[in-house]
């Protein structure tokens, strides 16, 4: 009897066991595997929050069917305290495994609303956006001029919100000194500027900030990010280039920068530069002229007069042969890797051509022929 009891208990056991090692490899499948979310979300976890909340919120708005199971699988990764505030994109079909991940790794909200302050080359401008997560682009509500008069409530109620999120958008071509009374003008941040920095210095790009960041330490962040940029570019740079070091590449990368806009055209220009510097011709670059007029603060809004361009300044390089002395706005990326690694051309000019462009040819006798051509679209504009 006893054994026969102490058979049946053995078999029982192995089917709990066998019944236990199915539910965990369920349980493992379904963490791991798609989930139910039909749409992508936008998620939102406050400062605070436990995973349980969340967990209930996902499974609220569709996202997971098993919260316990998002709870478990958390705690066995070890994330379970590991949660994040902020505004997490939850993509059509996350995995739980895949949504612990995005509201346990850190780093910038990845959607939600966000005010971005762009400055541009002519000026500044907010955007008060708000990311759209079924199409994954961002729909913008407010949009206005810090500088032009008060602020649109979309904005205030926002800047008040003590959550928001913050990034600040510098374009290539902007100087040194308009990034510095732009940021000044930008109503979230603290600290004065003690010191414009060098020109060129800046790095171009998207830079995520809190409200109540330093000024300083953000224009420090520019000037990092550049110096690293500056850095690679000059170790990959071509052989034979008429530039020693990367102080003279950022003047270069400057100088393409402020004369077109066209991507494809930029390794192009830089082959005029390279190509006049290889013979000892000057420059004749009109930015670099506007540069010893303006000394980059602001656009110069007009033609230069001819009494500008007969001016000897060091940044006339229509009067003084080689490279300016310092670069004239602070290039983006495309520009310094195209100043260091420019096409192969005999292209000794270039003038704009009416669609945004520029022609570009070899000899003097093509080049005048080209300005006149340029020359009879700008009268035919002004007739209009």
């Amino acid at each position: 009897m006893w054994r026969a009891i102490a058979s049946n208990a053995l078999t029982l056991f192995i089917v709990v066991l066998a019944a236990l090692a199915g539910l965990i490899g369920w349980a493992q499948l379904r963490y791991s595997s798609e989930g139910p979310l039909a749409q992508a979300i936008c998620l939102r976890v406050e400062s605070g929050s436990s995973l349980g909340g969340v967990s209930r919120d996902l499974a609220e708005q569709g996202a997971v069917d098993h919260p316990y199971l998002l709870r478990i699988g958390a705690d066995y990764a070890g994330k379970a305290d590991d949660l994040k505030a902020g505004s997490f994109l939850i993509p059509e079909g996350a995995s739980m495994q895949q949504i612990v991940d995005i509201v346990t790794r850190g780093g910038q909200s990845t959607c939600g609303t966000e005010i971005v302050y762009r400055i541009g080359v002519t000026g500044q401008d907010v955007q008060v956006r708000e990311l759209d997560p079924a199409t994954n682009r961002f729909v913008t509500r407010a949009e206005f001029d810090p500088a032009a008069g008060e602020a649109p409530a979309e904005y205030t109620e926002l800047r008040d919100a003590g959550d928001t999120r913050y990034r600040v958008a510098m374009a290539e071509g902007a100087t040194s000194w308009q990034v510095v009374e732009a940021l000044k003008k930008a109503d979230f941040l603290t600290g004065d500027v003690v010191q414009v920095p060098g020109e060129g210095t800046l790095a171009p790009d998207s830079y995520e900030v809190t409200a109540g960041g330093e000024r300083g330490a953000l224009l420090m962040q520019m000037q990092t990010r550049q110096e690293e940029r500056l850095a690679e570019v000059w170790r990959n740079r071509a052989e034979g280039l008429p530039i020693d070091t990367p102080e003279e590449a950022l003047i270069l990368a400057s100088l393409i920068e402020k004369e077109t806009g066209v991507p494809e055209e930029r390794r192009r220009v830089a082959s005029v530069f390279v190509n006049r510097l290889d013979r000892g011709m000057r420059l004749q670059t009109d930015p670099a002229v506007i540069y010893g007029v303006t000394e980059g603060k602001g656009a110069l809004g007009r033609g230069l007069r001819r009494s500008e361009l007969d001016r000897e300044t060091p940044y006339n390089t229509y009067l003084v042969a080689g490279l300016p002395p310092t670069p004239i706005a602070n290039p983006g990326l495309a520009s310094l890797q195209a100043a260091v690694d420019p096409e192969q051309t005999e292209y000794l000019y270039f003038v704009a051509d009416g669609s945004g462009g520029h022609a570009f040819a070899t000899t003097l006798a093509e080049h005048n022929a080209n300005v006149a051509e340029w020359r009879k679209i700008e009268a035919e504009r002004a007739g209009q």
